[in-house]
């Protein structure tokens, strides 16, 4: 069964701002509660390109992102590749312009590989993505 997540944040960066932390893989393990951020695969064009392949690691579990999507100050977007116990997780962030800020939309949708266990990954990652967005809308504001 599909999984989805949803969460929300804002902040008081623009668009533009948030957009360039979230395309700077680098910047992640600053901001978010990730480990360390690794680029295994140059993306179409530049690194982080399109097609681009980035491993984050927590502790002792490793997570290999494809980057799906890139839409300049709008939305960011990335598929699992493999290192986690999951079928089909893609997740965008979207980014509209809110009150001289930002409104930050993080969604994702998954299928468990291993039946019964959706509602733990989705209480998981649901739990994990609100420290993300968190520290994003924390960090956007003081972004160089």
């Amino acid at each position: 069964m599909v999984q989805s997540i949803s969460v929300r944040g804002r902040t008081s960066a623009p668009p533009d701002t948030v957009y360039a932390l979230l395309r700077d893989g680098a910047s992640w393990p600053r901001w978010s509660p990730l480990g360390s951020f690794e680029l295994v695969r140059e993306g179409e064009g530049e690194p982080e390109g399109l097609g681009a392949i980035r491993l984050f690691r927590t502790g002792s579990v490793k997570s290999y992102e494809k980057i799906v999507a890139l839409e300049p100050g709008r939305r960011f977007g990335y598929a699992l590749d493999h290192g986690l116990p999951l079928r089909d997780y893609v997740a965008y962030v979207d980014l509209s312009p809110h009150d001289g800020g930002t409104e930050i939309h993080w969604h994702s949708t998954f299928t468990p590989k291993i039946p019964g266990t959706g509602w733990f990954y989705r209480r998981f990652l649901g739990r994990f993505i609100g420290r993300v967005v968190a520290g994003l809308v924390e960090a956007a504001p003081v972004a160089p």
